[in-house]
Order: C-alpha cells, then structure tokens, then sequence
C-alpha cells in the first residue's frame, strides 16, 4: 500500500501526529522518510477537507524545531564518539565520507547548513547532531533552525497542498495536461532551494580514498 493510501484510512488527528512524529525523528537524527510523510498528507489535504493544512503544516514545522533541537543536544552531550557509534551501526547514513561531508559543509556555511540542511536529505538526519558534536553556538543553531523548520515544513506544506489544488481543478477541465503543469510548476519551486544547497554540498569522501 502506498503511503498516500495508507493515510487516507487513519483521521486526521492520527496524520498530524505522525507527520510531526516522522520529522520530529528524522531531524533528530533517525533516517525515516519525513519529506515523503509530509508531501504525502499535504497532498491528502488538498483533496480531503478533513485535514486542514495548516495545522498540518505547524505540527510538521514543530516536529522539525523540536527534533532537531534534541538532536542538537544529543550530539553536545554525545561529542565524537556518538558519531563514530552511528557510524558503526549505521554506515549507510552516517559513514566517515558523510560524515566528512556534512562536517565541510558546517565549516563553510556555519548557522546557514542548519538552514540549507533541511533541503538535502543527507544533511537533514545530520544538522542537529553535527551541530551539537561541533559546539555550535545555541542562540546560531535555534535562529537557523527556526528559519529553516518554517520555511522548509510550511513551505513545502503550502506548495504541495496549492499544487494539489491546483492539479484537481485544472484535471477537470484539460484532463491530464491541467495536472502536468501544476505538478511541474510545483516541483520546480520546491527545488530551487534545494539546488541551492546541493550546489554547496562538495562530494562525500569515500574512507581509504
């Protein structure tokens, strides 16, 4: 069953605290699929009144501040050596070139890779965490997490609800044309931040290389 599917037979109540669950978790540094959560019930949402997408898009904003707050808190009290625990028991996420690279990109970008963490999956899972391990300032990390949480969540909340709205309109009207251009103006606002980050993202170091 698609994830879609599956939302449509729990209530609404169930999907606002899963969605803020999910991110909560994955911003705390669990690999789970929050953006597919989150893009999964905002699109519910514009197809069932029952789900109001603001509430959606607050529990998820809240999800994403809290989880990484305690992810930031985690990674303080954890220092390195938690690094190098996740990275034995998860090599997939949390290997040393990840590692390497989530930590470059901190260097560089400082309180923004908080920010531009929530647009690159990898960085998602990493930005509280890494930010803790590196003893970043906690008034930096609230500020950008903050930001990053509204835009990100609530963003891509509003857009894919509009999108979803837009699609289901201009379906009855121009049947399957109406759906590919909402779907494509949809898609290429929501990357244009996310190309941003990617772009200041150098390649992930392979270990022995």
């Amino acid at each position: 069953m698609h994830v879609q599917e599956w939302l449509e037979t729990v209530p609404a109540v169930a999907v606002y605290a899963l969605v803020g669950l999910v991110i909560g978790l994955e911003s705390l540094g669990i690999p789970l699929p929050g953006e597919i959560i989150l893009v999964s019930s905002a699109l519910l949402a514009s197809q069932h009144g029952d789900i109001d997408p603001v509430v959606l898009g607050a529990c998820a904003t809240a999800g994403a501040i809290v989880g990484d707050s305690i992810g930031y808190a985690i990674g303080r009290k954890g220092g390195r050596p938690l690094l190098a625990w996740l990275g034995a028991r998860f090599p997939r996420h949390f290997g040393e070139g990840h590692i390497a690279t989530a930590e470059r990109f901190f260097q560089k970008w400082g309180m923004w890779a908080v920010f531009f963490g929530r647009f690159v999956a990898l960085l998602r899972i990493f930005a509280g965490p890494l930010a803790g391990v590196l003893r970043m300032p906690y008034w930096k990390f609230l500020i950008a997490n903050v930001l990053g949480g509204i835009v990100w969540a609530g963003g891509t909340t509003a857009v894919i609800y509009y999108v979803g709205i837009v699609a289901e309109s201009w379906l009855k009207r121009f049947s399957w044309l109406g759906l590919v251009l909402a779907v494509l103006i949809g898609v290429t606002s929501m990357l244009v931040l996310k190309r941003k980050a990617r772009k200041a993202v150098p390649e992930p170091v392979v270990a022995g290389d």
